[in-house]
């Protein structure tokens, strides 16, 4: 984290004092750890594969997805810290200890933000996960469920998914043409994405519907973000793909709505898009660009 956050200039961020104080994301993942970098902050849990009460990440994706978004540091002394170090956390298990889910299971903890996320002081939604499943009923009401969110004001962050290089390879619910999608920045290095070595492997568009896609790419390969095994002396784990680009533009999110709370969804996600670096590339591999989390926030 340290390496990204010297590459997106968050450092400087922090020290003007924006930190995603005031703020709450949401993770949709395999559940959190009680990691010390979270500290007090995870205001509430829900698991949806196995009803267990306290906090647990038998996987660690969601552990790791979180630290990025705003992990504080503490057991590494600053050099971990996550890009909102201050946003509170809404950790809502969706993914079994195998890091896979049920469509059905991914619908719930969407619906159970609908029902209560207002409640909660809910936010940002991040989903660093997605399915290219062919069942296009349970794809339609995953999406539906997702454009719900949007259309009740949250800012929902999605990943692109790691099945590129071939065209029309974003993941469900990454192609719903409302929320912010996220791709890798940079793609053409071998890296172990999913416990398989690959390369080029970002999610494509266009989308089935012909909707451009991805909005935004960040960096993805070998980040170094919290360990779900923190209590066995393993603190912090490296991990690679579009999963772990989606919770930088998440953290992005968290500053921008704290500097602006009026800012809206829409205003978030046009405002991310006009800001970024354009990096030369296709515009269904790249979409607008590289974040410039800086250039958005100073809009």
């Amino acid at each position: 984290m340290r390496k990204v956050r010297m590459d997106l200039g968050i450092d400087r961020i922090h020290m003007e004092g924006i930190t995603g104080d005031g703020v709450v994301v949401a993770v949709l993942d395999s559940g959190i750890s009680t990691h010390p970098d979270f500290g007090d902050r995870i205001i509430y849990f829900k698991d949806f594969i196995n009803g267990r009460q306290s906090p647990y990440d038998d996987e660690g994706h969601g552990t790791h997805v979180t630290g990025i978004i705003c992990g504080n540091g503490k057991l590494s002394r600053g050099m971990m810290k996550g890009i909102a170090p201050k946003t509170k956390i809404v950790a809502l298990k969706v993914l079994n200890e195998k890091g896979m889910g049920k469509e059905c299971d991914v619908i719930e903890g969407l619906h159970w933000i609908v029902d209560n996320g207002r409640d909660y002081g809910i936010n940002v939604v991040n989903i660093s996960f997605g399915t290219l499943g062919n069942d296009k009923e349970e794809n339609k009401r995953l999406l539906d469920e997702v454009e719900l969110l949007w259309d009740l004001g949250y800012v929902v962050v999605a990943a692109a998914g790691n099945n590129g290089p071939g065209p029309s390879s974003i993941s469900t619910p990454g192609d719903c043409k409302k929320i912010i999608t996220v791709g890798a920045d940079n793609d053409n290095l071998k890296m172990i994405v999913n416990g398989k070595v690959t390369y080029h492997y970002s999610g494509r568009g266009p989308t089935k519907q012909c909707i451009l896609k991805p909005d935004i790419v960040a960096p993805a390969n070998g980040i170094f973000s919290c360990c779900n095994l923190w209590e066995k002396r393993y603190l912090y784990v490296a991990k690679s793909g579009t999963s772990m680009a989606t919770p930088i533009v998440t953290g992005g999110a968290c500053l921008m709505l704290e500097k602006n709370k009026n800012l809206s969804n829409a205003e978030c996600k046009k405002i991310i898009k006009a800001t970024a670096d354009d990096m030369k590339m296709d515009r269904n591999r790249q979409g607008w660009g590289k974040i410039n989390i800086m250039k958005a926030l100073n809009t």
